[in-house]
């Protein structure tokens, strides 16, 4: 008896040591699991197990579950949590107001365009501005192209004077708005639902995937296939957790996010473009594709944007990016 007792105590004391032995890294975001940036967290959470051998286990925390978008970053830099991928007009309030740059109106005209400056010198210069509030830079991931819904018609700039917008908080995005007589209203994404059913908010911008996964087609009468803007996502890491990882777990984890981010952006287009025929099927909303003509009318109406919010984001910054897109 005395030895199977014994026995026990030593099987449970090696259970233990075996589970503390294991790194967990929670990883938490407020989109749906069915989004791009959702189907690539839970890559990297596979990904990471099976490099490792099991030595790291990444939790995925999806849909504002752990945290809400407003708390996100705080939670990160006092180690609450792991690993976050928010949106890149989050790190603006943080003081690292270049990131607002991918929040311009038509700065990209296409996903080549922007790969040019997330995948190159440019987007490693902005994750290293993200050392000095105790955040490290792992990865840009796209969710894609931006478009406006509303409950009446969106074709001239015309058609937004007067109307209240949700965006994101950057100030950027705030004149975006204002650049064609909209009222900009900044709201959390997980509010977005109920304030457009209820009318708080008359009309919103998000790529199809994100419309479609958070059901917004379905409190909203017309989708505008814009393509304006960008939104994307930084994958960020707590400094200090990351600098305390064995060097080869890092290496290991690296590739795991380097083989994510493949995924997460080859598959973000072909998201977008399913999640569309879904809004079309839906018939609850009607689709309008705007002409050559009107969607100039539009860049033009926003082009000040550039212009005003060029000493907010970087002038130099701002010249990078139009020197980088066409190199």
């Amino acid at each position: 008896m005395k030895v199977s007792k014994l026995l026990l105590g030593l099987l449970v004391s090696c259970a233990a040591l075996g589970a503390s032995a294991q790194t967990i890294i929670k990883f938490s975001h407020v989109v749906a699991l069915d989004t791009p940036k959702g189907k690539a967290a839970e890559f990297f959470a596979k990904k990471a197990a099976e490099l490792t051998k099991g030595k790291v286990k990444v939790e995925v925390y999806a849909n504002s579950s752990l945290y809400k978008d407003k708390e996100e970053i705080e939670a990160l830099q006092i180690g609450a949590v792991q690993m976050l991928a928010p949106s890149l007009s989050k790190f603006g309030p943080l003081g690292v107001r270049e990131f607002e740059a991918f929040d311009l109106p038509f700065i990209f005209d296409s996903t080549a365009e922007l790969h040019k400056i997330t995948q190159g010198p440019v987007g490693a210069g902005l994750l290293a501005k993200l050392e000095p509030k105790g955040i490290r830079g792992l990865a840009f991931w796209d969710n894609g192209f931006k478009s406006f819904t509303a409950n009446s018609p969106l074709k001239t700039p015309a058609d937004f004077k007067g109307k209240k917008f949700r965006i994101q908080s950057s100030k950027v995005l705030e004149e975006q708005i204002r650049s064609v007589g909209g009222i900009p209203q900044v709201m959390a994404f997980s509010e977005v639902y109920q304030a457009l059913q209820t009318g708080v908010v008359d009309g919103t911008e998000n790529t199809i995937s994100n419309i479609y996964t958070q059901k917004t087609h379905e409190v909203q009468k017309y989708l505008s296939l814009t393509n304006h803007g960008y939104i994307g996502y930084a994958v960020i890491v707590n400094k200090k957790f990351w600098d305390g990882l064995p060097a080869d777990i890092r290496g290991q984890l690296e590739q795991a996010m380097n083989e994510a981010t493949v995924y997460g952006n080859n598959i973000a287009q072909e998201e977008n473009d399913q999640a569309l025929v879904g809004v079309r099927k839906s018939g609850k909303t009607l689709v309008y594709e705007p002409s050559k003509e009107e969607r100039l009318a539009l860049k033009t109406a926003m082009a000040p944007v550039h212009v005003k919010m060029a000493d907010r984001v970087g002038k130099d910054m701002l010249q990078s990016i139009y020197k980088g897109v066409l190199e």
